[in-house]
């Protein structure tokens, strides 16, 4: 027996939590789909911690997404009275020439963002568990810092729930079908078959597969999170003292980290930002092995020398990759009752209180007032 809703909403991670949320609010009967549990650790919204920034060096095209979000973030705090956005400044630094450092100055010139650009005295100075090489330059950013991303997925559910959205969980799509007129979806799951009028696919590692008729490559790729314990002790990572940071080596690999926000024997975190393997989420190993830490390590050494203590542990998450690391948000090419959200590529969580939005606009409007353009899935020669 099939039971009606407006909108079904399919993965309740970063950006379906949020759409869910954005779409009950505003009066949609709301059907959520998650195939885990409430706020997991098995896709790409965990591990504590997430960076935003607003001179964002992928594109200065995000920067109006970025503001808006930052607005969304607050206001799902005062909502809530959760704390999930933590503003603790931030440093991208590296070569004057690297994508890391020109790439924010350039956002924030076009946007006219405050900042501040250091020199390795200056970064040394101002913050000491830094030791940049010479020739490094960094651009300080007041504004910058981390959401949760747990909190912020549970937070949304629990909001979206008030506002009478229906959310299953343990309950995994089998398969989603859009009706030729271009009103009406039916999707299957393992416990039923559920009908809307409309529906939202941020499956997140699972959308290649729910999106395959798309026609876009999206491919997952097993990232690593490392936690390690400082050497002198954790007081001069904590939150206040060190900003959230991307740091561009010389071979061009970024890492990216934060400061602490609890006890010490949490550590710090650090990770590289493009250095994965190709996985499948359903057979991902999730172990973490003496080379791959080791690899960090021989970063670490170069610009974070006190971080270069114990390995306490480490998190697997994954990145789904578009070709050119742009998103896909948009109507469905052929299905207007389909809105999609894809291939984040590794910097998408800090978008996802707009993305919530964004998505709810196109379901409910067939529009937004937002700049999405850059992320339409035509732009890869989609083909009718």
């Amino acid at each position: 027996m099939s039971k009606h809703y407006d909108v079904i909403v399919i993965g309740l991670g970063a950006m379906g939590s949020t759409t869910a949320y954005q779409l009950a609010k505003r009066g949609q009967k709301v059907l959520g789909l998650e195939q885990f549990g409430p706020a997991h650790d098995l896709g790409s919204s965990h591990g504590g911690s997430r960076i935003i920034r607003q001179s964002y060096f992928e594109d200065p095209a995000y920067v109006p997404l970025l503001l808006r979000a930052y607005e969304l973030w607050d206001e799902i705090e005062r909502e809530s009275g959760e704390e999930i956005l933590t503003i603790t400044g931030g440093l991208m630094f590296g070569s004057p020439e690297s994508l890391t450092v020109s790439g924010s100055i350039k956002s924030a010139i076009q946007w006219d963002l405050a900042y501040e650009i250091l020199d390795a005295e200056s970064i040394r100075r101002r913050f000491p568990v830094f030791n940049p090489a010479s020739n490094t330059i960094g651009l300080y950013e007041e504004l910058a810092g981390f959401v949760r991303p747990e909190k912020s997925v549970y937070t949304h559910l629990l909001q979206a729930e008030k506002y009478g959205a229906d959310l299953k969980f343990f309950e995994s799509v089998q398969s989603w079908e859009a009706n030729p007129s271009g009103e009406g979806v039916r999707v299957v799951t393992n416990s039923g078959t559920y009908e809307a009028g409309k529906i939202v696919i941020s499956a997140g590692a699972w959308a290649p597969k729910l999106l395959n008729d798309l026609g876009i490559s999206l491919q997952v790729e097993r990232h690593i999170q490392m936690f390690f314990e400082p050497k002198n002790g954790i007081e001069p990572f904590k939150v206040g003292k060190q900003p959230i940071y991307i740091w561009e080596a010389e071979d061009g690999v970024q890492l990216y980290g934060f400061p602490s926000t609890g006890i010490g024997a949490e550590g710090a975190k650090i990770a590289f930002f493009r250095k994965g393997k190709p996985c499948m989420p359903e057979t991902i190993d999730r172990n973490v092995y003496d080379e791959e830490v080791e690899m960090m390590r021989e970063y670490i050494a170069q610009v974070l020398p006190q971080l270069n203590g114990r390995f306490l542990q480490g998190k697997t998450c994954m990145y789904t990759n578009t070709p050119d690391e742009h998103f896909v948000i948009s109507e469905h090419p052929e299905h207007p009752q389909v809105a999609i959200a894809a291939g984040f590529s590794g910097h998408g969580f800090k978008f996802a209180s707009v993305v919530g939005e964004i998505l709810a606009d196109l379901v409910i409007d067939g529009k937004t007032n937002h700049p999405i353009d850059l992320f339409s899935p035509k732009r890869f020669a989609y083909q009718q």
